[in-house]
């Protein structure tokens, strides 16, 4: 009896966050500019990166090092500040506020658009990794591939919520920009993907756990450090994993009904 008692309010929440997935996915599909955006300028700019390291003439310069998590990066940039303008934008049409008058909890919204936008991150993910395959022939074993493409992916996602919890503090988009390249800038700079966390001053270091770019680059430069095995990006793994689970949780407590 007790487990039927804790089996139905799961399954209803289960069965919720699919039903706002759904109307997402249905409005996504009215909005196909949005998701070219999405999926096409990840290519425009991996081709322009291509151009760019192409250009630079310098026989120790190895750009395979730097390639994979610029890739990374462009994924957490385009679809943070998408999903963070979009999500902005559901709020000041009120459709948030048609949910919860529709009964919907704040846990079943940020899990339901999570959802429906993981069909982006999974296509948005492989895009990127295929492209610098082809691009800079990469020459990864088929495991460090399927790992590196877990990382982007959980990367995805984890900027998808990002999205949705930056979005929360926001009234309208105009509000919601200045907080996007906030975000973006200390990804860039503390994630250790253009300099050594070491070379940083030592009192601003701890900064870097809280952009996910940092679990990201630490997990794909084990991976691709010569002679590394998949256990060396264990670690970074899990920090990905908490990391999501600490942001899922203030994504949806920071969640209201209205400003």
């Amino acid at each position: 009896m007790l487990a039927k008692t804790l089996v139905r309010p799961s399954q209803l929440m289960l069965s919720n966050m699919g039903a706002v997935g759904s109307r997402v996915i249905r409005q996504l599909r009215r909005d196909p500019r949005f998701v070219a955006i999405a999926l096409v300028m990840p290519v425009l700019i991996m081709y322009m990166l291509f151009l760019f390291f192409d250009g630079v003439d310098a026989p120790i310069f190895d750009p395979k090092k730097f390639v994979v998590p610029i890739g990374a990066f462009m994924v957490h940039f385009i679809t943070y500040a998408l999903c963070a303008i979009v999500l902005v934008r559901e709020r000041t049409t009120q459709t948030l506020s048609r949910m919860f008058i529709s009964g919907y909890r704040q846990i079943e919204i940020v899990g339901g658009y999570l959802l429906a936008y993981s069909i982006l991150a999974t296509l948005q993910s492989l895009i990127v990794l295929v492209g610098l395959n082809l691009l800079f022939k990469l020459d990864y074993g088929l495991g460090t591939f399927v790992i590196i493409y877990g990382v982007i992916w959980m990367l995805a996602m984890l900027s998808i919520a990002l999205g949705m919890f930056v979005s929360n503090f926001a009234r309208n988009e105009g509000q919601v920009m200045p907080m996007i390249p906030l975000v973006i800038m200390i990804s860039v700079f503390f994630s250790g993907m253009l300099l050594p966390i070491e070379k940083l001053p030592e009192f601003i270091r701890g900064v870097r756990y809280l952009t996910p770019m940092f679990y990201a680059n630490e997990g794909i430069q084990a991976l691709i450090a010569k002679g590394a095995q998949v256990g060396d990006a264990v670690g970074s793994l899990l920090g990905l994993g908490l990391y999501g689970v600490i942001l899922l949780t203030l994504a949806a407590g920071t969640l209201r009904e209205r400003d």
